[in-house]
């Protein structure tokens, strides 16, 4: 989406690892309604600067010691129907009036940076404009589409993993003279959960193929998003009931999987919002 000027100045920076950017689009009152956008941008023809104003949430990379950027999806405008105009703008890490929140206490992913973030009359240059002025909606359902791919890639893992922990359980841990996993009860349920994992991957796989080859990939990425998400919530829950009471200790990496799993059903688009796009693309439409 970015100018020539604008790819030369942050993608090298970006595409080394020396910085980070960050993705502000959701807000408040405006999750899975991602449109419902209340941030603002007003071109101030005197200065050629866009005024930023409003606040995002749980926005990722937002807030660490390489941050460099956040691009904020902001109303800059209205159509004749009254309907807003959404764009993306660039906004660099310490402009003034830009706030960065203290880090929120999440229930898992503890390593990822997650903020809110303030602006209040934020100036930021007319030529950070990201993409073309009102597209800033198709543009961020673009990015949803490719990070529920990535998200579907999470999933999978962490399904996997939580096999692969489960089967190394079952054969060390002994009851009743034997290893819990010669007990078919046992047995049955790591068989299960390896179904799911594997299914898992071939769906996310066949959505990264698609996105990669350039085809069509809004289905096959939300199909990928909510099976892998699902399943890592059941595998995290069975891979604890398996472990028993040491599931439930931190000690243990299905504690830290039971924790970070039920995030992958909420972010880049909530389960409910995956068979709402997956109806919309069958051609069922409310």
């Amino acid at each position: 989406f970015g100018t020539e000027e604008q790819k030369r100045e942050w993608l090298p920076r970006l595409c080394s690892g020396e910085i980070l950017g960050a993705f502000g689009l959701t807000e408040p009152d405006g999750g899975s309604d991602a449109g419902a956008t209340r941030t603002t941008a007003r071109l101030d023809e005197a200065t050629n600067e866009w005024v930023i104003n409003g606040t995002k949430c749980f926005i990722t990379n937002s807030g660490t010691d390489v941050t460099g950027l956040v691009t904020v999806t902001a109303v800059t405008g209205r159509k004749p129907d009254g309907k807003p105009l959404i764009s993306s703008i660039i906004v660099p890490s310490g402009t003034p009036g830009f706030t960065v929140a203290a880090p929120y206490s999440k229930v898992g992913w503890n390593a990822s940076d997650t903020r809110e973030l303030s602006f209040s009359d934020v100036r930021v240059p007319a030529a950070n404009l990201l993409g073309e002025r009102g597209r800033g909606y198709a543009q961020f359902l673009r990015i949803l589409d490719e990070g529920r791919v990535a998200i579907a890639a999470l999933g999978t893992g962490l399904a996997q993993g939580c096999v692969d922990e489960s089967v190394a359980y079952a054969k060390e841990r002994h009851a009743f003279g034997k290893p819990i996993g010669a007990n078919q009860a046992i047995q049955f349920k790591i068989a299960d959960m390896e179904m799911k994992a594997h299914t898992a991957r071939l769906a996310w796989r066949d959505a990264a193929s698609r996105l990669v080859a350039g085809e069509p990939f809004k289905k096959e990425a939300a199909l990928a998003k909510l099976y892998s998400s699902t399943v890592a919530v059941d595998n995290a829950r069975d891979a604890t009931q398996i472990h028993g009471g040491y599931g439930f200790m931190n000690e243990y990496p299905v504690a830290r999987m039971w924790r970070d799993a039920k995030i992958l059903e909420i972010g880049e688009g909530t389960s409910e919002v995956q068979r709402m796009l997956i109806a919309r693309e069958l051609g069922l439409v409310s």
